[in-house]
This record gives structure tokens, C-alpha cells and sequence, in this order.
């Protein structure tokens, strides 16, 4: 059936149609970073330490590698491009970006999640005397009262501790109990000046203090000393709330005093969801353990019931609740009144995974949508043009027979753009050369043809005999012509990055077109014509 001259319209029937399917399907070509403006990322991972050996440094830029395409997947950027270059360089390419800082927050965030019992601060209380006096021996500075200077309100409870009924037995203060107690009267007695606690304040749960938004750096700056570091109780992290926090009419942020060692972390994680908590209408992320991390959690959460658990990402703290009763494999992060955007940037990056080292971005560059506007009109132009010159070309030159031709170019346009859209290629500036190329090479195996056919003609055969002879001499050419040609543009692709794979992309699919579009589309169409001549008719070519 495919045989006759039914069939073989059938056949091009059917291959349009598909073609416009899959433009259809997919809403088009999609258009390359170059073209509709994005965000080039060159990444690294950083050794801050230098003890990265080479091995190293490519065994955790191939962890990195698979990580960030995961995540880049799941933020649902079309087309994206993630790829190695060398032994430790990834290339990021996200075109049609519109926020590009939280794409490279994504990109970068470690996303290293641990849980941490948090400790009753007791101990670190009882060390702030010491901590004052280091910091005024390594910053006798401090030790001037500042003029005017008032101490610092105390925070209040307010609403929101009220709804997540923290507890504060730990921190209750009973006749019995006067560790903590002893320590303060000891700091408020001195003389001497205290620039550490007196910056610190009591929080609403165990372990948990206080610091005055203005006041952060500065107690950062205390903690960071090597003196400060030596004098704090042993198995204790100090590690800051994720967000400040409003107590009356001003801002804190929190800082917890931890067990150094968490029993679980986020390896144990199998999923995490971004949403809301029904009945205080928070963000939260929820989260699932493996088997191995719910057995751990319900164990370790059985036996502190009453305690404050933190959930640490990237030694911060984001919520620090209190363990009511024994927890399984799920839990939640809450994450107050943060938007739900945050929520699922952060279910993302947990879901993909930690990052084995930090990444540091060495090269950044943003293409505007007005630029990629001017680049989509050049290459248009160039194609009309292009266009323009071949047909005027093919009809002067061939005649009728470059009208057929010129019919068929029509068809090859139409393969072209489907082909792409079926293959979710990325159009870039270089794919536009590449389409106008292999336009090139379509009527290149019709001018083939044409010329056998006439060579024909010229030695006395029928329009028929003549057209059949045309098209079997002149397929070795092109065959030859246009694999060369393929192969070529195949290993473009494989060796190549971004437009030139985009360029590669196009012109393998504009060769395989050029080719059906050459060799049968024009012949179906000369065998339309001739069924409808009689065998004596000429042919204008």
C-alpha cells in the first residue's frame, strides 16, 4: 500500500500530523538561555581548609553533581543544564529564570540536618562569669561601661509561646535548685564589667536564651574567641534560631545550648512536605525516617519525654519543641509564619539531599529578556532572508520543479519544528544557524536530483523514465552528504556543552527532515504532477 502514490501521501499525512502533535503537546519549541535571557552558574566545591586531595575534590563534585540535579528538577525549571566540566567544575544553566536568587539559594544550600537534644543550659549559665572574664583580659575595651547604658529588658512570654506550650519546668526555680541560681548572683555581684551576660537573657524553654537583634554580632564576635571556646561546658554546641523572633516592641534571636553529638540525621530521611499545621494555621515541613532513623527517634524521643528536641539545618536552629510523648518515624519542622514558597525550597533540598562540601560560585552571568528578545529577532531575520533568497533561487533557476521543491521546503519546516518539540530540544542562536544550514542541505539534494533528472532528459528519455533515473543516481550523493553530516553533528553533541549541543540538536533533526523532505516528499509530489500529465508533457526544469 505504502508502494503507491495513496500510500506515500499518506505517509506525509501522517508525519505532518504528527509534527503538529507534538507542537501541540508541547506548547511549542522550547527557546535556550541565550534566547529567552536566564541564569549561567560555573560552581566549585570549596575547600576552606585545603585538605582536599585531588580525588576528593572530583569524588564530592560527582556527589554534588547528582544532588543539585535533583533539586534543579524538583524546582521545575524547564530544560535545564547540569553538567561536569573537568574534574571538579559544574556548569548550571536555568534559562527562563525568573528568581535567580533563590535558584542559587537552592543550588548552594548544604542542607545538612541533624536533631540535637537540647540541653538545660545549667552548665553554660554557670560558665558566664568566666566567659566575661576572658572576654574582658582578650578586650579590656569592653570593659567600659557604655554612658547612659540601661539593661536590657528581659524578653516576655507572648502569644505564640502560649500556643506552643513550652515547657519551663527545667528552668523552674525551687528551693532545691540552686545551681543556676548561684551562678547569676555570682555574675550580678562582680564588680568587674560583664560585656557577655549581660547581653544574654532568659528565654521561655530550657536552654534556650536570648539576644537583642542589635546585640547578635557582638556576642558572635565574644563566642568566637579561642578564650571564650576553651571555658564553655564540655559536649555543648551553641547554635543561633533560624529567624528573630518579637518579644514586646523589640526583636531577638535565639540561642540554644545543645548536646555536640545528634543522635540522628537527615541520612535517615526518606521524604519531607511542605504545608500547614491544621489547627495553628504555621508553616511546617513534614518529614519521614527511614525504618533504621524511626526506630532511632522513637527510641531517643521515649526517653526524653518532657525535653526539647532542636532540628538543626546547616547549624541552625529551625523549632526546638517539646517531646510530649514518644515519636515514630514522621515528625514536622515548624517554620512560624514563613511563606510557603520557603517551606517547599526547604522539603526540596532535604528530599534531594545534603551536599558532601560547600559550593562557591566562580563565574555568574544573567541574560536579560531584552537581550534574548534581540537575539530571537536576528535569527528570525536571518531566516526570512534566508528563506527568501532560496526560493527566489529555486523558482528562477528550476522553475516549476523548484516550486515543487520549494512546496517541499514548506513541509520540511514543519518536520523541523516538530521534531524539536518531540524531542524537547532547546532552541538557541546557534540551533537557528543550524536550522538555516540544514535548509540548506534539503534543497542542495533536490538540486542534486534536478540536475540528474536533466542529464536525463538531454539523453532522450520520458519525463517518467527520466524522473525515476533522477532520483536512483543522485541517492548515493545524498545519502553520503547528509550521514557525513550527521555523524558530524552527533559528536558535537557528545563532546559539546550548551549552544553547541543546542546547535548539534538542530541539525541532526534538520538533516533527517532534509532528507524525507527530499527525497520523497519532492518525489511524491513529481508523481502527483506526472500521474495527472500525459507521458509526452515536458517538464520545466
Amino acid at each position: 500500500m505504502f508502494g503507491t502514490l495513496k500510500g506515500r501521501i499518506l505517509i506525509i499525512l501522517l508525519v505532518l500530523a504528527g509534527s503538529f502533535f507534538a507542537l501541540y503537546q508541547n506548547k511549542g519549541i522550547k527557546m535556550g538561555l541565550d534566547l529567552q535571557g536566564g541564569m549561567h552558574l560555573a560552581l566549585e566545591v570549596e575547600d576552606k581548609a585545603g585538605t582536599f586531595t585531588p580525588k576528593m575534590k572530583a569524588e564530592y563534585t560527582d556527589r554534588a553533581l547528582q544532588i543539585i540535579r535533583n533539586r534543579i528538577d524538583q524546582f521545575g525549571v524547564e530544560e535545564p543544564l547540569v553538567q561536569k566540566i573537568g574534574d571538579d567544575r559544574i556548569i548550571v544553566e536555568l534559562a527562563g529564570i525568573k528568581d535567580g536568587q533563590r535558584a542559587k539559594n537552592i543550588i548552594q544550600e548544604s542542607a545538612f540536618l541533624t536533631f540535637n537534644l537540647v540541653q538545660n543550659g545549667r552548665d553554660f549559665v554557670g560558665v558566664m562569669p568566666r566567659i566575661d572574664r576572658a572576654v574582658t583580659l582578650v578586650l579590656p575595651a569592653t570593659a567600659a561601661p557604655k554612658p547612659g547604658a540601661a539593661a536590657p529588658a528581659k524578653p516576655k512570654e507572648n502569644v505564640r509561646d502560649l500556643l506552643f506550650q513550652k515547657d519551663t519546668s527545667k528552668v523552674k526555680k525551687t528551693a532545691g535548685d540552686t545551681t543556676a541560681d548561684a551562678a547569676l548572683a555570682a555574675v550580678d555581684s562582680t564588680n568587674g564589667a560583664k560585656p557577655f551576660s549581660s547581653l544574654i537573657n532568659e528565654g521561655t524553654s530550657s536552654g534556650e536564651f536570648m539576644v537583642a537583634d542589635a546585640d547578635v554580632e557582638t556576642v558572635k564576635k565574644y563566642l568566637a574567641l579561642p578564650e571564650v571556646q576553651r571555658v564553655l561546658p564540655r559536649n555543648t554546641v551553641l547554635r543561633w534560631g533560624a529567624k528573630s523572633e518579637a518579644r514586646g516592641a523589640s526583636l531577638y534571636k535565639a540561642l540554644y545550648t545543645l548536646d555536640d553529638r545528634p543522635f540522628i540525621t537527615g541520612e535517615s530521611l526518606e521524604d519531607a512536605q511542605a504545608g500547614r499545621d491544621p489547627q495553628l494555621g504555621f508553616t511546617v515541613v513534614t518529614f519521614q525516617m527511614n525504618r533504621r532513623g524511626g526506630r532511632v527517634f522513637e527510641r531517643v524521643t521515649g526517653q526524653h519525654v518532657g525535653d526539647n528536641i532542636a532540628i538543626v539545618l546547616d547549624d541552625q536552629v529551625y523549632s526546638a519543641p517539646v517531646v510530649k510523648g514518644q515519636i515514630g518515624a514522621r515528625g514536622e519542622i515548624e517554620m512560624g509564619q514563613s511563606p510557603m514558597t520557603e517551606a517547599r525550597d526547604l522539603a526540596l533540598v532535604l528530599r534531594a539531599g545534603a551536599l558532601p562540601a560547600p559550593l562557591r560560585i566562580i563565574e555568574e552571568r544573567t541574560i536579560g529578556p531584552s537581550l534574548g528578545a534581540d537575539s530571537i529577532g536576528q535569527g528570525q531575520l536571518a531566516l526570512i532572508v534566508a528563506v527568501i533568497l532560496v526560493i527566489g533561487i529555486m523558482l528562477g533557476y528550476y522553475r516549476f520543479a523548484g516550486f515543487l521543491a520549494v512546496c517541499a521546503l514548506i513541509g520540511y519546516v514543519i518536520l523541523v519544528l516538530g521534531g524539536l518539540a518531540a524531542f524537547r530540544a532547546t532552541l538557541t542562536a546557534p540551533g537557528i544557524a543550524g536550522f538555516i544550514l540544514s535548509l540548506g542541505m534539503g534543497l542542495d539534494g533536490n538540486i542534486l536530483i534536478f540536475e540528474r533528472i536533466r542529464e536525463e532528459m538531454q539523453h532522450g528519455r520520458t519525463v517518467r523514465a527520466a524522473v525515476d533515473a533522477g532520483f536512483q543516481h543522485a541517492m548515493s550523493a545524498i545519502i553520503d552528504t547528509h550521514l557525513t553530516t550527521l555523524i558530524t553533528a552527533l559528536i558535537l553533541y557528545y563532546v559539546g556543552t550548551g549552544p553547541v549541543r543546542g546547535f548539534a540538536v538542530t541539525l541532526s533533526v534538520g538533516i533527517l527532515a532534509s532528507f524525507f523532505s527530499s527525497v520523497f516528499v519532492t518525489r511524491t509530489l513529481l508523481l502527483l504532477w506526472l500521474e495527472r500529465r500525459s507521458t509526452t508533457a515536458p517538464l520545466s526544469i
